[in-house]
């Protein structure tokens, strides 16, 4: 494909369908060049004609547009327990979307061939032949570089990055992306004229990640690893964090440090809707005491406006360094609402510099938990395209 090709499909992508005569400006073409393109790309099976559109006058001129039967793409986000699946047509509209796909994923190529088969199964049973599937996204939790393909969470060949272990089961092209930043490029997408082109995401899950998103593109670093928001050093509490360093953000504000933080409360005496839970197992799973927030439980209550006011500290942070025009909170704990979003507004407007921050917005996620299996769809997309 041609760069004059991919910048059609791009204008698509980010316009919708155009005229002859739009794209010849956008491109900084002649009209006859444009023409002879767009057919190409409808003789490829890309471009559709979209018919003609209203004018204040004269005639009307018809549109082209992508193709949304040209073929699928399938995303796939894996978590600890689960993994959650989408797929979407040519047009970047997800037609499906399964969640909690139960399987655990373990770093030995048995388990990586098992989910490969799982994939492949839920693909063809939602009615798409796989033969449809032009490109495969997946994102996994932990530093992933997508560039060189591999993941330092889930390392399984000395031979092969995981990206290629993936493609050869799986029999189609393959890109691998960091969960947090899957999620970014998937709100920043969808959000359509409502995004900003210098956006942060932050994923507050298990554990505390982050996607930028700066002149509207994926921002990686040097070594394909940026947005570890949550071992920022920010904190004070001797506590330590997974990756064995203390006082990173993660350890005060992520589900695992509410999880610790209830536990800690319960040992205590606190009286809570979860002390029977409590009592009974020993231990309360994350989506239980998620449970008693939306339950109103005023224990849990305390406890997740905590993580807010924590998070917002160091969301306040990231604004004195970014200066983005938009902050986006995504995970599980965002089931919190007010009772998170609240502290993290008070921190924020509290410890970040007012001429900074007065042109951020924050808000909560559209997507909810479907936004990085959306978000590798349209990455898949975008790869496939040569479009990134």
């Amino acid at each position: 494909m041609t760069d004059l090709q991919k910048g059609i499909l791009r204008e698509c992508i980010e316009h919708g369908a155009c005229s002859i005569a739009s794209y010849s400006k956008a491109l900084g073409i002649s009209v006859p060049t444009a023409t002879k393109l767009v057919q190409e790309l409808i003789e490829e099976g890309y471009l559709q004609d979209n018919g003609k559109v209203g004018t204040s006058g004269g005639r009307r001129p018809s549109t082209y547009g992508l193709n949304p039967d040209a073929g699928y793409f399938v995303g796939v986000d894996v978590a600890r327990q689960h993994f959650h699946l989408a797929i979407a047509d040519f047009k970047g509209t997800v037609k499906t979307f399964i969640p909690d796909i139960e399987f655990v994923l373990e770093a030995n190529a048995e388990s990586f061939r098992n989910i490969c088969s799982r994939i492949r199964a839920e693909v063809e049973r939602s009615g798409i032949a796989w033969g449809q599937v032009l490109s495969v996204g997946i994102s996994l939790s932990g530093r992933v570089n997508p560039e060189k393909g591999f993941s330092l969470s889930y390392y399984v060949s000395d031979d092969l990055p995981l990206k290629d272990l993936f493609q050869r089961e799986l029999d189609a092209p393959v890109s691998i992306e960091n969960d947090s930043r899957a999620m970014a490029y998937g709100e920043y997408m969808h959000l359509g004229p409502e995004a900003d082109p210098d956006m942060l995401f932050i994923n507050l899950n298990w554990g505390l990640g982050m996607g930028v998103i700066m002149d509207g593109k994926l921002y990686y670093g040097k070594s394909g690893f940026s947005g570890e928001i949550g071992h920022f050093p920010l904190l004070d509490n001797d506590i330590i964090c997974r990756c064995g360093k203390v006082g990173c953000l993660e350890t005060g504000a992520s589900g695992s440090a509410l999880h610790r933080a209830i536990l800690e409360r319960l040992e205590e005496g606190r009286r809570s809707s979860l002390s029977e839970i409590y009592q009974k197992n020993g231990d309360i799973r994350l989506q239980e005491i998620l449970d008693a927030v939306a339950e109103e439980d005023v224990l849990a209550i305390e406890e997740i406006g905590h993580i807010g006011e924590v998070l917002g500290r160091g969301i306040a942070g990231v604004i004195n360094i970014f200066n983005p025009g938009l902050v986006v909170i995504g995970g599980r704990l965002i089931v919190g609402r007010d009772y998170l979003m609240l502290p993290i507004r008070t921190a924020v407007n509290k410890y970040s510099l007012s001429k900074v921050s007065a042109d951020t917005k924050i808000r909560f996620s559209k997507l909810g938990g479907q936004a990085a299996a959306t978000g590798n769809c349209l990455l898949a997309r975008g790869k496939y395209l040569g479009l990134l």
